[in-house]
């Protein structure tokens, strides 16, 4: 199984990619969106700015956005969750749409949120699998769908309730960074990538 982490050009990969091959794949980094529609299944990674990342992704934006629709697996993490929206306050660019909804700032006095949180209301197979009730977060902007029906999971900050996770179909995004979340982050790493092959 071919799976594609793309890279947005915007820093360092190294923990992720080794979450990945604890998971037992060896993971092809990818530059160009078009050639990462190609993937088996797709990791978009939660490093960098959400203006840049959309300029890196809009020459394959509706390639990516079709073969999601069409069942592609995903795992967007932190600004890869951010990614399948629409669009986000943080700066200019349209995400990949999958998701109704906009990015928006958590609301609270202290920002960004660094460390460890607590997830509630837990929605997911795949976190349930690896037993992931709290995780590692490093952010100030949090995706907010149309339709709560999306959301499987929450986390709050200071006066915020936010999404933690949210599904479309067989795209799962993530808040947090499972790949900075000890053990039981990488496991959901490995419970994408076995759900993916199945």
């Amino acid at each position: 199984m071919r799976v594609t982490v793309f890279d947005y050009g915007a820093g360092n990969l190294h923990s992720l990619l080794k979450a990945v091959v604890a998971a037992g794949v060896e993971p092809v980094v990818e530059t160009d969106p078009v050639r990462a529609a190609d993937a088996d299944a797709l990791v978009l990674p939660g490093v960098g700015a959400f203006a840049p990342a959309a300029a890196r992704l809009e020459p394959g934006r509706e390639v990516l956005r079709r073969r999601l629709l069409d069942g592609m697996p995903c795992l967007g993490i932190c600004l890869g969750l951010q990614l399948l929206f629409d669009r986000s306050d943080e700066g200019a660019g349209a995400g990949i749409g999958l998701v109704t909804g906009a990015v928006t700032r958590i609301d609270a006095a202290r920002l960004p949120q660094i460390g460890w949180n607590r997830i509630e209301s837990i929605a997911e197979p795949l976190l349930l699998a690896a037993g992931l009730e709290e995780a590692y977060y490093a952010n100030s902007f949090v995706g907010r769908p149309e339709s709560l029906a999306a959301v499987v999971a929450w986390s709050r900050y200071e006066r915020d309730r936010f999404p933690a996770a949210i599904r479309y179909q067989r795209t799962l995004g993530v808040q947090f960074h499972p790949e900075k979340s000890s053990t039981r982050g990488v496991a959901l790493i490995r419970a994408f990538i076995e759900d993916a092959r199945a």
